[in-house]
C-alpha cells in the first residue's frame, strides 16, 4: 500500500530518514560540531521546476555584491515546492509552526569571497501558510515572505510518486505538480540537477540597498527525474507579468529531490 497524504492533511510527516541523511558533511563536521544555526529543519519532497529565461527581468533583482550565475550559458529560475518539517529556531520547537509547506521562486547567483566562489540563491517570493513564519523570515533575513492559504498532495504507490503544492492568492488557486517513478539517483557531477541543488548560500537585498548573506548546509540530495511537471494559475500578482508568463510553458527541466536535514545560519550584512 502506498503513502497518501490528502490536500488537507498538512501535518502528516514522512518516516524518520536514515541516519546517513541526518549528518551534514559539507564542512567535514556534523551539525552538532558547528556553531548553533539560526534554524534547523527537514526539507522533504522538493519539487523543482526549472526554466531557462532571458536574464533581463532579473537584473534589477540582483543584490549588491553578487552576480547572476549560469549553467551552460543559460540563466535559470526555479519554482520550488517542499515540506518544511521538524523546524526549530535557535534550537526551540514552536508549537503549530514546525511542519508546513513552502513554495518559492528563485534564481541563482555567485559571489567571489577572498578567492572562494560562493554559489547562492535569491528568492523572488516565498510563500508559507503561517503568518508568524513569514514575519520571522522577513525580520531575520529581509526575505520576501508572504503568508497565503496552502495545501499539498503527496501520493506514493507502486514505485510512482505524485507531488502537488497549491496556494491561494487574490481568491484564486495556483498549483505546481510533479510526477516521477523509479529509484532516486545522486545528481550527476556537472549536471543541471547538481547546479540547481548545490547552491549553499542565500542572498537577500535589504531596504537600505545592502545585502544579507547566509549559509545553508545540507548533504547532497538524490533526485527523481520527472515524467510530467507543470504550473497552473495566474502568478502575475506575485512575480510580475514577465516571470509569470515563463511559468505558463512547460519547464525546461523538472525533478523531485528527496531532501534532508538542513541548517540555516544567521545572516551577515555585507559591506
Amino acid at each position: 500500500m502506498g503513502l497518501i497524504i490528502s490536500l488537507r492533511a498538512c501535518r502528516a510527516q514522512p518516516s524518520v530518514p536514515p541516519r546517513s541523511f541526518r549528518v551534514c558533511q559539507l564542512s567535514g563536521v556534523t551539525l552538532d560540531q558547528m556553531p548553533r544555526p539560526f534554524l534547523t529543519a527537514e526539507w522533504r519532497y522538493l519539487a523543482m521546476l526549472n526554466y531557462a529565461i532571458d536574464p533581463s527581468p532579473l537584473r534589477n533583482l540582483v543584490p549588491r555584491g553578487v552576480e547572476l550565475d549560469q549553467f551552460g550559458g543559460r540563466t535559470y529560475v526555479s519554482l520550488v515546492g517542499f515540506r518544511f518539517l521538524r523546524t526549530r529556531v535557535r534550537g526551540m520547537w514552536i508549537p503549530f509552526h514546525s511542519d508546513f509547506n513552502e513554495v518559492n521562486l528563485r534564481f541563482y547567483v555567485r559571489r567571489n569571497h577572498q578567492g572562494e566562489v560562493r554559489r547562492g540563491v535569491v528568492f523572488i517570493r516565498e510563500i508559507v501558510p503561517r503568518h508568524a513564519v513569514a514575519k520571522v523570515a522577513r525580520v531575520a533575513f529581509g526575505e520576501n515572505y508572504i503568508a497565503l492559504p496552502m495545501h499539498h498532495l503527496i501520493v506514493e504507490d507502486g514505485g510512482e510518486a505524485h507531488v502537488e503544492y497549491r496556494w491561494r492568492a487574490g481568491g484564486n488557486w495556483s498549483s505546481m505538480y510533479l510526477k516521477c517513478s523509479g529509484a532516486p539517483q545522486p545528481a550527476p557531477e556537472g549536471s543541471l540537477e547538481q547546479f540547481i541543488t548545490e547552491h549553499y548560500w542565500g542572498y537577500a537585498a535589504q531596504r537600505n540597498r545592502s545585502t544579507v548573506e547566509y549559509q545553508v548546509e545540507h548533504p547532497r540530495w538524490q533526485v527523481w527525474h520527472a515524467a510530467a511537471a507543470g504550473f497552473s494559475g495566474d502568478a502575475s500578482a506575485l512575480y510580475g507579468p514577465s516571470l509569470a508568463a515563463e511559468l505558463q510553458r512547460p519547464p525546461d527541466s523538472a525533478f523531485l529531490a528527496d531532501g534532508s536535514l538542513v541548517a540555516v545560519h544567521a545572516g551577515v550584512r555585507l559591506t
